[in-house]
């Protein structure tokens, strides 16, 4: 043993502090000659968890400037204003729209998924897919839709006058422009979040005790309500708290319909009555609400954990339908699908073909390439921001990073009018700041640089929708075996070398999906589009709203199916995953 002889005694032998002395072997990377192993070690993944905890911060900076002014003195007047007048009616309305949409979403979604999966129709193969091409539609679109088809003047009630010779005074019809009005858009917009999770639950999970519990004795139902109900539970509260979340970060709908929420108050506050401190205190309140649906989600699981060990699935053992009980199948799911999708769809295309935008043309070519500009910068820099961070927690260890990790994703969870907020407020002061360095300094008046630009939209939007492409990033890396990383590393590949060589070729399916979510997302978005965006720079969704809004249903046909047609995008590609048989899982 080198070393070893110098400890020794004058007899020869060992003494204890000899036996105690570690033997001297060089380190591994002198003896192996691995280039920059050693140095890389300290240095790259510094780097990584520097860009990590910087991603982190940045994504916490708007909750951060969103709590700092919940006790905020400022004037108060507006603040008192709003509890004296509307603050008990935007509580009320959003525990409404809340419980309206959950109960809707969990009928339309979990009924759709238990027919698709649980029986044999005819339609069932194409209902398997296309139910989740509501997603596709944004909510505020399908608002100005509905309202166009069962307004006073829509077709829908003037048919009804021709045909009876109705006046107005001789009948009674639901007002769509209402809460009950909001929670059916949003129920039909969002049930295929509910339907995705539920879909896979039931094919992964209980398959054989399905078969168990039949052979006891007990109907489809009775099954369906004691086996497959309770295994499904977990997946079914995930997919109604995204949708429940949606429905907080709505704007659109609600504003066109004018039901009182806590996005349409930011809204009025920030631009209408002009008080930061006001919009900032409302904004804190519905992070309270959005914090209770993630609580309320993560209870009702309890706890509880299932396991299917069997390796039979649920698409074994259909039940087969005939006659008037296929026919009622095919009925439930045609309605979600033709209500969320087709008729809305079909609506905006006949719009657009027969009176269309006056403005298409360069206009509309504008709009659209700001659209694609912003959604396009933004998944760019979400796709490159996701893959550090997922690579980072891959290759390093720690709370920190750990937590660092889970706070980036923690936008997702945000309404776009509380990010916006959020970051208009430390942008606007750090724009003051800097002019008023650059006036002392070099005597330069520059004005607010940052606010109001696409630099700070851009921002919003990437805050916003990081989550969107870290889960895609995440689940991909999850795929390949560390093995991969110790084979790379044994061969002398650095860390970057590693992930630019290994995995990155196989990341190009999941880095695909995390880019044209997040395209898609920002290209629907209309909060932040609308509190945040240049002076004189509107997009697609802003130019729908604003027609909408000015009772222009037709003109802003045009941009609104321009959005979905850019949303089926995704849609195609989830369909083709289902259609493969596949469980495709709601992000």
């Amino acid at each position: 043993m080198i070393g070893a002889g110098a400890a020794r005694g004058q007899s020869g032998r060992y003494t204890a502090a000899t036996l105690l002395l570690p033997p001297a072997i060089p380190p591994v990377s002198k003896a192996l000659r691995l280039p920059g192993l050693t140095d890389t070690r300290r240095r790259w993944p510094s780097g990584l968890r520097l860009i990590a905890l910087l991603t982190a911060a940045l994504v916490a900076l708007p909750i951060l400037a969103v709590g700092s002014f919940v006790f905020a003195g400022g004037t108060g007047a507006t603040w008192a204003h709003l509890v004296a007048t509307v603050l008990t009616d935007y509580i009320v309305t959003t525990l409404w729209l809340c419980a309206g949409v959950g109960l809707g979403v969990t009928l339309l979604g979990v009924g759709a998924a238990w027919l698709v999966t649980r029986h044999e129709f005819a339609g069932r193969a194409l209902f398997e897919w296309a139910l989740v091409l509501p997603l596709a539609v944004p909510a505020y679109v399908m608002a100005y839709t509905y309202t166009d088809l069962l307004q006073y003047v829509g077709p829908v009630q003037t048919a009804l006058r021709e045909a009876f010779g109705w006046r107005r005074a001789d009948y009674s019809f639901p007002e769509v422009r209402s809460t009950a009005g909001a929670v059916l858009m949003f129920s039909l917009v969002l049930y295929p979040y509910v339907y995705l999770m539920a879909r896979t639950a039931f094919i992964e999970r209980g398959g054989a005790m399905i078969e168990v519990a039949r052979s006891l004795g007990l109907s489809p139902w009775q099954a369906f309500l004691r086996v497959s109900l309770p295994l499904a539970r977990p997946a079914i509260a995930g997919g109604v708290a995204l949708a429940l979340m949606e429905t907080l970060a709505d704007f659109g709908t609600v504003s066109y319909f004018a039901v009182q929420t806590f996005t349409t108050g930011i809204y009025r506050a920030w631009f209408s009555l002009g008080d930061r401190v006001a919009a900032a205190q409302l904004a804190a309140v519905l992070l309270l609400f959005v914090v209770g649906v993630l609580a309320l989600e993560r209870g009702s699981r309890g706890g509880r954990r299932f396991a299917d060990t069997s390796l039979r699935r649920g698409a074994n053992g259909r039940v087969v339908l005939g006659g008037g009980r296929a026919a009622l199948a095919l009925a439930a799911c045609a309605l979600p699908l033709v209500g969320g999708f087709l008729l809305p769809a079909g609506l905006l295309l006949r719009m657009a073909l027969r009176e269309g935008d006056a403005q298409f043309g360069e206009r509309f070519i504008r709009l659209a390439g700001n659209s694609v500009l912003l959604a396009g910068v933004t998944a760019l820099l979400a796709l490159s921001l996701a893959l550090l961070i997922g690579y980072a927690a891959r290759t390093e260890r720690g709370a920190t990073l750990r937590w660092a990790h889970r706070l980036a994703g923690l936008g997702y969870a945000l309404p776009g009018s509380v990010i916006a907020v959020g970051v208009l407020i430390p942008v606007t002061r750090l724009d003051h700041a800097l002019a008023a360095a650059l006036q002392q300094v070099f005597g330069w008046q520059v004005g607010l640089v940052l606010t109001g630009s696409i630099a700070a939209l851009v921002y919003a939007c990437l805050v916003r929708y990081l989550t969107a492409a870290m889960q895609a990033v995440d689940a991909g890396l999850a795929r390949i075996t560390p093995a991969m990383d110790q084979a790379a590393r044994s061969l002398g590949h650095t860390p970057a070398q590693t992930l630019r060589r290994v995995h990155l070729p196989l990341l190009r399916g999941p880095l695909l999906t995390a880019g044209l979510l997040v395209f898609i997302d920002v290209m629907k978005e209309l909060p932040a589009t609308l509190v945040m965006r240049p002076f004189n720079f509107d997009t697609l969704a802003t130019q729908a709203y604003t027609l909408a809004a000015d009772e222009r249903l037709a003109e802003a046909s045009t941009a609104a199916l321009a959005i979905v047609a850019v949303g089926l995008l995704p849609m195609v590609y989830i369909c083709r995953q289902i259609a493969r048989g596949g469980a495709v899982r709601a992000s």
